[in-house]
């Protein structure tokens, strides 16, 4: 079954990060990866655009309602990234989960609906 690692931080605590210690996060992100191709988890995913970035489009009863600036969440903690693998269990994702490098935060993990 497929699950969706959803990584969520504060994206301020970013800009007090040094080029080596950034350096550093993105080696464990692709350890993290490798880890995952060679389980056998065919891993997707990628980083995000900071929030400000965003737009959202609100719907009702399946037509367009409004379309906004940012998600305009009163959150601590943005959606920073993302990745889908394919794992034998929950209890193989929640451990891959806990194996992301992260300053800060959390991973919601959720199983894909396969259609």
């Amino acid at each position: 079954m497929r699950y969706m690692l959803m990584l969520y931080g504060d994206e301020k605590l970013g800009e007090n990060v040094s080029p080596e210690e950034w350096q550093a996060t993105i080696e464990a992100h692709n350890a993290f990866t490798q880890e995952a191709i060679d389980r056998g988890m065919k891993p997707s995913g990628d980083a995000l655009q900071p929030v400000a970035t965003a737009k959202t489009v609100r719907f009702e009863n399946f037509k367009v309602t409004l379309t906004t600036d940012g998600p305009f969440a009163e959150t601590k903690e943005q959606l920073g990234g993302f990745y889908i693998l394919d794992c034998e269990s929950e209890a193989e994702a929640l451990e891959m989960a806990a194996k992301l490098p992260m300053f800060t935060g959390s991973v919601e993990v959720r199983p894909v609906i396969e259609f």
